[in-house]
C-alpha cells in the first residue's frame, strides 16, 4: 500500500495560499471514529500517490503534528522516508481513500484534498475507471470505429478491496454486432458494479462513407494507382507533343 505524510494545518482562510505557494496543499480527514482534522501535504508528494492510487484505493496516510517553521522545511533526497523536520515522530496511520479533490480550472493545480477513513466492515462506493485493453479485430480487419459508451463505473464492496481500475478486453469485438457489456467486466469477490448489467461498454461501428474510401485506397496496389491517370493529364501530355513538331 502507498503511503503519503501530512502534517496538522494550522493556517487556515486566506493563509491557505501561503501553503499553496509553498508547495503545499490544504487537506482534511475525516470518516469512521474521526472528527474531521485539518491537514496539508506536500504537492509534489501527493500528486504522486494519486497518480498510483486514484481515488479508488486505500492509501496509508501519515499524520504528524504541526510545529512553527515546518513549513519551511524541504526534505532532501537521503531524508525522503523519514518524518518531516521538526514535526515530531509520533505520527499516525489511517488507511484513507482520496475522497475529493478541487483543481484550479486554469492550472490544473490541485487546491484542496479531502481524505476519507472508511470502516473496515461497511460497504462503500466508489467511482472506478474502466481501461480498454487490447485490439479489436473489427476495427483492424473491417476498419470500424470503436466506440466508448462509459468510461468509468461505480461500484459497491469493502473499501480494501475496491480496484484501481477495470480492464476491459476488446479483442473480442470481431464484428460490428459484438459488444462487451457490463455483466462482462471482471471485479474482485465482492465488488458489486452499480449499473446495468445489459448496458452496452464498448462496441465497434461501421466506417462512414469517407473512412470506406480512404481504407480502399490505402489497398490499391501502386501500380494499379499509376496506371488510373486523369483523361485531361493524358491530353495534355499528347498535346505539348504535337507542338514540338
Amino acid at each position: 500500500m502507498v503511503s503519503l505524510k501530512a502534517k496538522i494545518r494550522e493556517s487556515f482562510g486566506r493563509e491557505t495560499n501561503i501553503l499553496r505557494k509553498q508547495g503545499s496543499i490544504p487537506a482534511v480527514l475525516y470518516g469512521e471514529g474521526i472528527k474531521n482534522i485539518s491537514l496539508q501535504v506536500q504537492e509534489k508528494d501527493f500528486e504522486e500517490v494519486f497518480q498510483e492510487a486514484g481515488e479508488s484505493s486505500l492509501i496509508m496516510l501519515e499524520v504528524y503534528p504541526h510545529t512553527k517553521g515546518a513549513e519551511d522545511t524541504k526534505e532532501t533526497k537521503n531524508n525522503k522516508d523519514r518524518p518531516p523536520s521538526g514535526v515530531g515522530v509520533n505520527g499516525k496511520k489511517y488507511e484513507v481513500l482520496i475522497h475529493q479533490i478541487a483543481k484550479d480550472p486554469l492550472t490544473g493545480r490541485f487546491l484542496h484534498v479531502d481524505f476519507f477513513h472508511p470502516s473496515s466492515k461497511k460497504k462503500i462506493e466508489a467511482e472506478v475507471p474502466l481501461v480498454f485493453e487490447g485490439t479489436a479485430p473489427a476495427v483492424k480487419n473491417l476498419g470500424g470505429v470503436l466506440v466508448k459508451e462509459i468510461q468509468t463505473v461505480e461500484v459497491k464492496g469493502l473499501a480494501q478491496n475496491l480496484p484501481r481500475e477495470i480492464e476491459v478486453d476488446v479483442g473480442s469485438l470481431k464484428s460490428f454486432e459484438d459488444r462487451v457489456y457490463v455483466k462482462d467486466l471482471k471485479t474482485a469477490e465482492g465488488v458489486e458494479i452499480l449499473k446495468e448489467p445489459n448496458e452496452i461498454v464498448v462496441h465497434v461501428t461501421p466506417p462512414t462513407k469517407m473512412e470506406e474510401e480512404k481504407l480502399v485506397e490505402e489497398e490499391k496496389p501502386e501500380e494499379e494507382v499509376e496506371e488510373e491517370k486523369p483523361a485531361e493529364e493524358e491530353k495534355e501530355e499528347g498535346g505539348e507533343g504535337e507542338t514540338k513538331e
